[in-house]
């Protein structure tokens, strides 16, 4: 089993008053452990304490009060001097790159070798080692202003590998990239964490950043820790209001009210949204394959008409709305579907449009149709 790293024990920074801005608590007594070899993520709205708790991981902030303990030292304790060294063990990777304009590339990244006194020898070597491993060798003449942002990006990550940290600090460190660059960051940052073995901590506001790359989440609000976990369970069983919202914007696998009326002018039959989770079927099934094929045994037609699967470390998660119709003689085997469908997977159910007057058990219509389509559910009672 894994040990800390990292350890907030009821941490606080509070940044006084001043002028007219009032008092801050930007970490608010929080607790928990980074455990070592994992990639860790820290996620909130903008204002949620995330980057002040990252600044007293490598000691730029100290706490109000509690402690950060950083590979079994309490930073809060030590001098300027003590923390020289400690801050040598963490690298930064940082939003805006941060790279020195009037330096080449490889220049950069030998800049923390240089202030920590490397021969130019052995300077030289670990640049060269560090250029190939990130895919940059043939830039090391190159000037930043002359990269993309995903190789300016990789040198800021080159540059924090330089002096072999145990811990990997990366705040924000994808927002100023398009998708296709901040995939490829993130799989490098993957590599990272995974042959070298570097604890990775990643600050973000994206929920759909933590899903592609980290272990274990932990979600803020008000500088408190709202939520925490393995990052699977996070967002197929969100606990915390805040943590709910940041899934749905990540996710947007479920119709909202207004898509679910748009719908059902198109698709009168009975509408549900089946829930995706990784333990829905056998590994050799996926898991809408046993959805649908489960449905076929009742003799019911199905189609998917909204929904994402996506993955969460490499496990499936998402949901799936479907219409179901049946011939008029065969309304009750639907029922009998979803019945069957919500013993294996969460399952909404919309209900159906009532197009004529039906022969349905539940709530009957008097006469002719409605003068707004009507709702059917088992029970009678209209869907939420």
């Amino acid at each position: 089993m894994s040990v800390p790293i990292i350890s907030f024990r009821a941490a606080l920074k509070v940044f006084p008053a001043a002028g007219k801005r009032p008092e801050v608590r930007a970490v608010d007594g929080v607790t928990f452990d980074i455990l070592a070899g994992e990639i860790f993520g820290v996620i909130g709205h903008s204002g949620a304490g995330k980057s002040t708790l990252v600044r007293l991981i490598n000691a730029l902030e100290k706490p109000t009060a509690g402690s950060v303990i950083v590979d079994g030292i309490d930073l809060g304790g030590l001098s300027e001097s003590k923390l020289r060294p400690m801050r040598a063990g963490i690298g930064m990777i940082f939003q805006q790159f941060n790279l020195l304009q009037s330096r080449t590339v490889a220049g950069n990244v030998a800049y923390p070798l240089e202030v920590a006194g490397w021969p130019r020898a052995r300077r030289r070597k670990r640049v060269a080692e560090l250029l190939e491993y990130v895919g940059l060798s043939d830039k090391a003449k190159a000037r930043p202003r002359q990269l993309s942002g995903g190789q300016r990006q990789r040198v800021g990550i080159a540059r924090a590998l330089a002096a072999s940290p145990r811990i990997l600090l990366a705040d924000e460190a994808t927002s100023a990239l398009d998708p296709e660059t901040t995939r490829d960051v993130l799989e490098l940052l993957k590599r990272i964490n995974r042959e070298l073995g570097v604890t990775v901590v990643v600050i973000t506001h994206a929920m759909s950043l933590v899903r592609h790359v980290c272990d274990r989440v932990a979600v803020m609000a008000e500088g408190k820790i709202a939520e925490i976990g393995d990052t699977y369970s996070v967002f197929t069983s969100p606990s915390a209001e805040v943590t709910k919202r940041l899934v749905e914007t990540a996710l947007s696998d479920r119709p909202s009210a207004s898509m679910l009326e748009r719908l059902r002018t198109q698709h009168p039959g009975r509408l549900i949204t089946v829930g995706v989770h990784d333990n829905a079927a056998p590994a050799s099934v996926s898991p809408s394959a046993e959805i649908f094929g489960l449905l076929r045994q009742y003799n019911v037609d199905a189609t998917v008409i909204y929904g994402t699967i996506t993955e969460i470390g490499e496990r499936p998660f998402g949901s799936l709305t479907i219409e179901i119709t049946s011939d008029p003689g065969n309304l009750s085997a639907i029922d009998r579907a979803v019945n069957a469908l919500a013993a294996i997977a969460p399952v909404a159910d919309h209900g159906a449009v009532i197009a004529a007057l039906p022969t349905f058990t539940g709530r009957q219509l008097l006469s002719g149709l409605p003068a707004a389509p009507a709702i059917y559910t088992p029970s009678g009672e209209e869907p939420q």
